[in-house]
């Protein structure tokens, strides 16, 4: 299969397919419009496309030197374990690589830590510091 890869964020009527597919925003925190902004305001961000159907997107968070966090990374079902969410990754990485960003920082779902692992990242130790807040 050959994919179209832009170095862009997709259309609102196709990231919502995409992310109404994969089954996110479950509790409904934020609106597709809010959803949509967010992913607007990123540093960098990949789409993939199978002709006129996104199948894949990732997106970074970054000052720009060195705080830096890859999230959103989805790919669609149809298109699982066929090498687009590993395309999708080695993009964002090659662009942090070529801004000499060092230390990437990412938050996967359950069970897929292997996935990127295999791609060099490791589990923060649990000693390690790092807390959250969140606010129902």
């Amino acid at each position: 299969m050959k994919f179209e890869l832009c170095e862009s964020n997709p259309s609102f009527e196709d990231y919502k397919s995409l992310h109404q597919t994969i089954g996110w925003n479950a509790k409904g925190l934020y609106t597709y419009d809010q959803l949509y902004q967010a992913i607007c305001n990123s540093w960098f961000s990949v789409s993939i496309y199978d002709g006129t159907t996104l199948v894949g997107y990732g997106r970074i968070i970054s000052d720009g030197i060195y705080q830096t966090f890859i999230c959103d990374v989805m790919v669609h079902p149809d298109y699982q374990r066929k090498g687009i969410g590993s395309q999708v990754m080695e993009f964002l990485l090659a662009h942090c690589k070529q801004e000499n960003i060092k230390w990437i920082q990412l938050f996967c779902a359950k069970g897929k830590q292997p996935f990127y692992q295999q791609l060099g990242f490791a589990e923060r130790d649990p000693d390690a510091s790092g807390m959250m807040l969140f606010y129902d």
